[in-house]
């Protein structure tokens, strides 16, 4: 395959039911990308020549436009509900085809890529796009083959994206003019009407939660890390609580930013890049995203800059959902083969805007899975719109239902049947607010909650004493160095401890209520931890 392929070379369009182009770039690298993005006019150049980009419309995913399509091999084992809505198979033929009559004739861009950095685990991957900088993007995201292997490409599974092509919701059956359907049994997916990258991104998140558990591996949506003697660590968290934050520590190497595999042999990335959110980033506290989203070869989502390119992560014009979108290579400390060890530590990542959950606390297994299956943070005005004054709090199974194509408990179980088998230590971390709720309180301090997850995956904390929590049944450590008593005790943060308990006691109601839904489907471990954490 050349490097820019000629109009008549039809090679990478192998597979994607698109016979030809009016010109056909495959698999460029950054430069051809970027080059290509300026001329068509889709993106500027920052300051530092990263590429700055806007979505239009959508600044962010459309969750109620993604359809699974419903085919008798898979039907009886997809989640259908509001995550994964039906699409007939009738109905993705129409759609198909109109994507691929659009397409065709078009100025196109392809990209052959994996996903899974373990070669027993990985996906063969081939994009079709109009967008020179969609491209660049996905060859930020995933993992880029030698070029020996590229040579007679055969992907398992395709990406028609077309942004600029409208549905139509009495032709193609779907909700509006934007659609992201995915067909397990064709091994397709269709992006249509939306020029949000990620996307691209979480379609194939979708595909690897779906085939993984098969196999016996659990696939995550969380960073991970390696520490000087090897141990390997999870992050699990929802967007906003310091999932890239904090995996992306000098003191240990990076693994991936967001979307893993636990094998049983260990831990492996699926992608090659990171996708960081950069609202308010800071280069003091986030030193290396920081520099990763000042350099060429970096997309710049919605992220705003002055006439000359100078950027201001500080402004949310366009959404608080502003994105950075690197190579795993920018980031200096990385575990450049992706993969790492049996994990030693999980850490549950949650942004409480309550304010009532403890900075740390050690989970049981049975905890874990709880915790695991509620995927609980907080969002607060100001970081999403139509939010009223008072913090919502927010559920997201597995920290990450809408890329769960099967049951929740699938991966639950699958969780907690690891734990078990490799004796992994488990922690709640609350990177949200203390001293009071949102508005109230402050926000915890990144400097203690760094000194906490230290102790933690240090082993720090394993032999110091604990005291159990009357709310959640947690068990918080009395003391860690460097970091003041009254923070590591909620209440005692409170100035109020009337206010706190009244807080505390809503949000223990919002896991019983959330948690009633999976009661049925738990073993009864779980079941008493649930009892316990809402006690």
């Amino acid at each position: 395959m050349t490097e820019n392929a000629a109009p008549h070379d039809t090679a990478p369009l192998k597979g994607t039911g698109v016979r030809f182009a009016a010109t056909l770039h495959g698999n460029l690298t950054a430069p051809g990308l970027v080059a290509h993005t300026l001329r068509r006019g889709e993106g500027r150049l920052s300051a530092d020549g990263a590429l700055i980009v806007r979505t239009g419309v959508h600044t962010g995913r459309s969750v109620a436009d993604k359809f699974v399509v419903d085919e008798p091999e898979t039907t009886a084992d997809v989640w259908w509900g509001k995550v994964n809505q039906k699409l007939p198979r009738e109905k993705f033929a129409i759609l198909k085809n109109r994507v691929q009559a659009y397409l065709q004739g078009r100025e196109l861009f392809t990209q052959d890529l994996y996903a899974g950095a373990d070669p027993a685990n990985r996906i063969r991957v081939r994009l079709v796009t109009t967008g020179a900088w969609h491209a660049l993007f996905a060859r930020n995201m995933f993992i880029r083959p030698a070029q020996a292997e590229l040579a007679g490409f055969e992907p398992d599974y395709v990406i028609l994206h077309a942004p600029d092509f409208q549905t139509d919701p009495e032709i193609d059956g779907v909700r509006s003019t934007t659609a992201i359907a995915v067909s397990f049994a064709e091994k397709t997916i269709l992006i249509a009407g939306t020029e949000y990258a990620g996307e691209i991104k979480k379609s194939i998140f979708t595909v690897m939660n779906w085939l993984l558990p098969g196999k016996g591996v659990l696939p995550m949506h969380c960073s991970a890390n390696i520490g000087p003697k090897q141990d390997a660590a999870l992050f699990f968290g929802l967007s906003g609580t310091g999932k890239t934050t904090l995996s992306s520590d000098p003191s240990r190497r990076l693994i991936g930013d967001d979307e893993h595999g636990w094998a049983p042999d260990g831990v492996f990335n699926f992608e090659g890049g990171c996708y960081a959110k950069v609202i308010n980033l800071s280069q003091q506290n986030e030193p290396e995203i920081w520099a990763a989203s000042h350099r060429f070869g970096t997309v710049l989502e919605n992220v705003v800059a002055d006439p000359r390119g100078n950027l201001d992560l500080t402004d949310n014009t366009l959404t608080e959902n502003t994105r950075s979108c690197y190579p795993v290579e920018f980031i200096p400390n990385v575990e450049l083969s992706g993969r790492g060890g049996i994990p030693k530590n999980v850490v549950m990542l949650t942004a409480d805007a309550f304010g009532v959950l403890p900075p740390i606390s050690r989970l049981t297994p049975a905890q874990a899975m709880y915790h695991f299956l509620s995927g609980y943070t907080a969002r607060v005005a100001g970081t999403e719109k139509g939010l009223g004054s008072e913090p919502q709090a927010t559920f997201s199974t597995c920290f990450g239902a809408p890329f769960l194509p099967r049951h929740p408990q699938v991966y639950g179980k699958l969780l907690q049947k690891l734990i078990n088998q490799h004796g992994s230590t488990c922690w709640l971390v609350n990177t949200g607010w203390t001293g009071g709720a949102y508005g109230v309180g402050k926000r915890m301090s990144i400097k203690h909650t760094r000194a906490l997850l230290s102790a933690a995956l240090s082993g720090e904390l394993d032999n110091v004493e604990y005291r159990t929590d009357p709310f959640f049944g947690l068990a918080i450590p009395k003391h860690v160095q460097g970091v003041p008593d009254d923070v590591l005790d909620p209440r005692q943060a409170w100035a109020d401890k009337s206010a706190y308990d009244i807080a505390a006691t809503g949000l223990v109601k919002r896991f019983v209520d959330n948690f009633a839904t999976f009661a049925e489907h738990v073993d009864d471990d779980v079941k008493a931890a649930a009892i316990t954490s809402a006690a």
